[in-house]
This record gives C-alpha cells, structure tokens and sequence, in this order.
C-alpha cells in the first residue's frame, strides 16, 4: 500500500454489492471499517454488469442443493432489505417482483423445459407449465412460434445501478470509510484485524474471471413490451419497468477479456428476437462484457480463511451475486463479530490462499 488508509477493524477488499453490503452490515454491527476499491468508481466490476435477477427456482439445480437452500433464502430477504435501504437512503433499488418466463420455441426446447418443469416440482419449487396460447396471453409480445413456457412466480428483479448507489449511500452514512482508485496487491499487507476479500474476479485462485457479454436496450415509447423477466436458450431478457430492458449474457472463459465482439451481440439478438421479436425495434443504449468471478463449483466462497484467520472471503458469487447479497452479508457479519456459521458455502473445501 502506497498511501496508509484510515484506521479501522475491518477492511473490506472490493466495492461491488457484495463488498459494500458487507461494509455496512459490519458497521451496524459496531465495527470501524474501511472499504477499498481498486477503481475509481464503485460497482464498476460484476455489479455494473449484472442483470439483476433474483433467480433462485431459474438459477436452481438438483446437483447444487446446498446452493439452492442459500439462494432461497436469500431470496426471502430481498423485499426487507430493499425496504430497509430504500428506509435509510431514500434510494428505490428497483424490486419488482415481476415472475420470470422459461420459454421453449420448439420441440427440442418444449422437451428441455419439461425436463426443468420435473425437475424443480421435485425440489419443492413453484412452478406453472402453460402452453404457447397461454404464455402469449400473459405476454402479448411473444413469438406466435413459442411452443411451451414454464413459469418461476417466485423469480424476482433488482436494478444493481440502484442497489450500488443505495449500498454506496448506506455505508456513507454508517460511517465506512471508502477508498476508491486504489488496488491491493496483498490484502495480507492491510493492518487491520481482519479483512475481507470481496475482489470479485480479482480475488485470486480457485476464483477465475468468466466474462458475459451484454446489451442495455430502451424502448422510446417506454415500457410494454414484457412484464416478466424472459429466460430462453441462450440469454434473458430483463425489463426494467420504465422501457429499458438488459439482454444477457454470453458465457465465455476468456480470462479478463472484457472485449465485446460482434458475434456475441448478434447471437444475443438473434436468440431473443425469436422469441420476443420486438426487441429488434429497441435502441441499444449500450453493448458491454462483465467478469463474473466463477469458482470450481459455482458456488460462493464464504467464511474465514482455514490459512490465514484475519482473511474472510466473500466472493466467488457466479451468476448469483446479487441475489445472494442480503445473506452473504450477514454471514460475513456474523464471523466478523466472533461467530462461524456452519454451512456449506465455507473455503474449507477448496485449498484456498489469502491472495489476490
């Protein structure tokens, strides 16, 4: 570290939803934190790039149920955390929820959504199959081509512009000192009692980088085209509620490639306009790649660090970042204040390193 940084007990390593979430819930707890960000803005990593779904019934999976338990619950908590920030700050993070579409265009897909249907009535999942007509009369705006479509009631929305801002204001206002502009090379070199890796791709082994490509879309004569959120193969289309709209993402391990292709936008397009062929007269406000921070089995990292007891990870989240925000954040509180949460998300199963 070039420059000392303020005093504290805790220094949080990372300023994405997870890193400020975790931030404030340790400075109610009492404790003087400082966050440290290494660019210039906060959010500006996986937060910026997220769709904002809170997925648990779209995102589960029967190999991950310990992922799914923590998801759900997560899930649980988003209205009261989102009336709490909105409560402290006066921000709306834009919560809405809004159910989500898992559509199949044709036989092969009809097959696969059947498969998911099965597979989620068996966890214990809400879920409703309807047939084309049906779907199209919930969402006028679908394809007249649209075989089959699954409804997940309990798959909501967040717009993580919002949820950063209202984080950002929330910590302010705690009391956290934030410092922005600023990478840490070895969060090991931070003296404070404790620090939490919340790095993102940046947190080092096991976590990697996996990059997803998206496009922010508006719609000038503003919102209407879809109410729920709309998963399909090969992307989502997210609506905002006020005529913008996230169409997301490509999958790609690439490293830290943050580049955007023309064949990335052209398969999002060409996915989502067979299933919602309106999104073709919506104007593209922004093409853009994120790096979610991805581990070997796509779940968080979570808990003390078993080489190194002043390192807490928090990181890791994949496709899960924002939903899983409300609990990684009382986790992390909870071993900053002499707890060890017993759950499955710990570092412990991997040979992790208090490295970034």
């Amino acid at each position: 570290m070039t420059k000392q940084l303020p005093h504290a007990d805790v220094a949080v390593v990372g300023g994405g939803v997870i890193g400020l979430a975790v931030a404030w819930r340790a400075r109610q707890r009492g404790l003087e934190v400082v966050l440290v960000e290494r660019e210039a803005s906060l959010g500006r990593g996986a937060s910026y790039a997220a769709a904002g779904m809170l997925a648990p019934v779209g995102e589960a999976d029967p190999q991950e149920r310990a992922l799914l338990a923590h998801n759900l619950e997560s899930a649980r908590r988003w209205s009261s955390f989102a009336d709490e920030l909105r409560d402290v700050t006066g921000v709306d993070v834009g919560y809405r929820t809004c159910g989500a579409l898992l559509v199949a265009r044709d036989a092969d897909e009809a097959s696969h959504v059947e498969r998911e249907r099965e597979q989620r009535e068996r966890l214990g999942l809400r879920v409703e199959r309807l047939l084309g007509s049906e779907a199209r009369r919930r969402e006028p705006a679908l394809a007249p081509g649209v075989r089959l479509a699954l409804e997940l009631p309990d798959d909501h929305a967040v717009e993580p512009a919002r949820v950063v801002a209202a984080l950002a204001e929330a910590c302010r206002r705690a009391g956290v000192e934030i410092v922005t502009g600023r990478e840490v090379s070895d969060p090991r070199s931070i003296p404070t009692e404790r620090v939490v890796l919340a790095a993102g791709a940046w947190s080092g082994a096991p976590v990697r980088p996996v990059k997803g490509q998206a496009l922010r879309l508006r719609d000038p004569a503003g919102p209407g085209l879809c109410d729920h959120v709309l998963r399909f193969e090969g992307g989502y289309l997210v609506p905002r509620g006020d005529g913008r709209y996230y169409l997301g993402a490509t999958v790609e391990e690439q490293g830290f490639d943050t580049s955007v292709t023309a064949l990335g936008v052209y398969e999002l397009l060409r996915e989502a306009a067979e299933v919602i062929p309106g999104v073709l007269e919506l104007e593209i406000e922004e093409a853009f790649a994120g790096l979610r921070p991805g581990t070997p089995d796509n779940a968080p990292i979570v808990g003390t660090d078993p080489a190194d007891e002043r390192i807490v990870w928090a990181t890791g989240h994949f496709r899960n970042g924002i939903l899983l925000t409300p609990l990684t954040a009382e986790l992390v509180a909870d071993e900053l204040t002499g707890g060890r949460p017993d759950h499955a998300l710990r570092p412990e199963r991997f040979a992790v390193g208090a490295t970034t």
